[in-house]
């Protein structure tokens, strides 16, 4: 089976039980940066894997739960409110539990670090650097979610996600470089 069609070739794409649109559409734009968020994600989750062989931390552990929510989300932004009487396809459920599960994760990837005391670079160890990079993909993509929120119906549940998960990586991070027993890289002007 061949994975190219030719359609896209001439910069137009189609949306999930939608129309053609451009390839930079607004709504393209979100779910793309979902999707490169979900491979930030496999990345840190490789990264900490060669890292850690023998034993992962409870934070990386989660991350393939994270993975397969944005695979859910991005098929929610990538179809587009039905028209006229056309019915909306059928869409993975959102992980509505997950925010509450990841703000539990929060508070213990929080009291392994330990308290914040400074503003943190991103770096560290292999696992917390590349956690940083998805946390900055994350942010990117909740931008763009909210963008296209402003100018066509969104599930708010979506901009909550990525927000906590955002927090998520983040504090998962700070966690990653504690059990590394390297701490914060702290900024200092």
């Amino acid at each position: 089976m061949r994975i190219y069609t030719r359609r896209g070739d001439s910069g137009r794409t189609a949306l999930f039980g939608g129309p053609r649109v451009a390839k930079d559409d607004m709504r393209v734009e979100a779910y793309g940066t979902v999707d490169e968020l979900n491979a930030a994600i496999g990345a840190a989750a490789a990264v900490a894997q060669t890292a850690n062989a023998e034993t992962s931390s409870p934070w990386i552990i989660s991350l393939p739960l994270l993975q397969s929510d944005l695979f859910a989300i991005g098929a929610h932004l990538a179809t587009p409110p039905p028209e006229g009487n056309r019915p909306s396809p059928r869409l993975p459920s959102l992980p509505s539990g997950r925010i509450a599960e990841m703000e539990e994760w929060i508070d213990e990837a929080l009291d392994e670090a330990g308290p914040l005391r400074n503003f943190v670079l991103p770096g560290g160890s292999g696992p917390a650097a590349s956690l940083h990079l998805a946390r900055a993909v994350c942010r990117r993509a909740e931008r763009r979610v909210v963008a296209l929120a402003a100018a066509s119906p969104v599930d708010p549940l979506i901009v909550r996600y990525l927000n906590r998960l955002s927090d998520y990586l983040f504090a998962a991070a700070r966690a990653e470089n504690a059990l590394a027993g390297r701490g914060d890289v702290e900024w200092h002007q």
